[in-house]
């Protein structure tokens, strides 16, 4: 079996059997990628079940020489991990205990939301910068529902336009294949009539609902450069990301009194834990606006 083979099937394992997107797909084989060339040739699924920890701690020790930090190194080590399992699976030897590894300490940031005001005009500013009129529908419609719908951009770009006409509510289709229901409201739901009603593209319903300049998938990449563009004129920092309109739409809902709970079946967490980071942002934002105001503060 050549390292080409093994590459192949574990990028179909990824894609197809855990459904992970390709952007984790990709990440996933480079990390495969690396250690197969770290490895002596000849290596099969028996080989790879039975990499013990040394072997796989030089191997991680020579890509922290390469520089990177503790974030990409622990992912590094997941992936690793996940990649070393599959291979158990493959030999039949399931019985072998997985290596015993620890990786580094990651600190966990905080998201940093905007402001509703900053989200609105952040959505305007994108809009007034297209090339064409389509163009401008598109990019407000697609970060309304970021942060009025707390979507993913990516969940977003993955809409069929067989949602149109939308509702009050959308099933979304998330990470590990999850679904739920998202509250669509009315100025999210003009935008999106906005959009399609002027893009020049046929929106039939296995066609995905935002299209890129030439008719084809809207690219994620397209939406960063198009936000980056405009909070630079609107002197937003950096952290003003797409993924920042989701952030707000939690922080300001759980400031507007909604319980965790619901936030995470609006989210699609998988798990609470995952939702709970929000109740620290929002202490942070209430100490923001205290410091700020009070007079001892000043």
């Amino acid at each position: 079996m050549t390292p080409q083979d093994i590459l192949e099937a574990w990028g179909q394992h990824l894609s197809l059997a855990r459904r992970r997107s390709p952007h984790t797909v990709r990440a996933y084989l480079a990390t495969a990628t690396r250690l197969l060339a770290a490895l002596p040739p000849a290596q099969g699924w028996a080989s790879l079940a039975r990499l013990d920890p040394a072997t796989l701690r030089t191997h991680l020790a020579a890509r922290r020489a390469d520089g990177i930090g503790n974030v990409s190194a622990a992912r590094e080590l997941s992936a690793i991990k996940s990649f070393i399992a599959f291979a158990r699976e493959q030999s039949g030897e399931t019985g072998i205990a997985p290596p015993r590894l620890r990786g580094p300490r990651v600190k966990k940031g905080l998201p940093r939301p905007i402001t509703p005001d900053e989200a609105v005009n952040l959505a305007a500013m994108v809009a007034e910068d297209a090339s064409e009129e389509w163009i401008a529908a598109r990019d407000r419609a697609v970060l309304l529902l970021l942060y009025g719908a707390g979507l993913r951009i990516a969940e977003a770009l993955a809409l069929p336009a067989a949602v149109l006409p939308l509702g009050e509510s959308l099933v979304v289709t998330g990470k590990g294949n999850r679904q739920r229901v998202v509250a669509i409201l009315p100025i999210v739901r003009a935008a999106v009539e906005d959009y399609a009603a002027k893009v020049p593209w046929p929106l039939t319903k296995d066609a995905p609902l935002f299209r890129g300049a030439k008719g084809g998938p809207l690219a994620q990449g397209m939406v960063q450069k198009a936000v980056a563009r405009a909070r630079t004129v609107l002197g937003l920092p950096p952290t003003a990301t797409p993924h920042a309109l989701r952030h707000s739409f939690a922080t300001h809902l759980l400031g507007a009194g909604a319980d965790l709970r619901s936030l995470q079946e609006l989210l699609g967490h998988a798990s609470l834990s995952s939702t709970q980071i929000y109740t620290k942002v929002d202490a942070a934002t209430l100490l923001d606006v205290y410091r700020n105001a009070h007079p001892r503060e000043r």
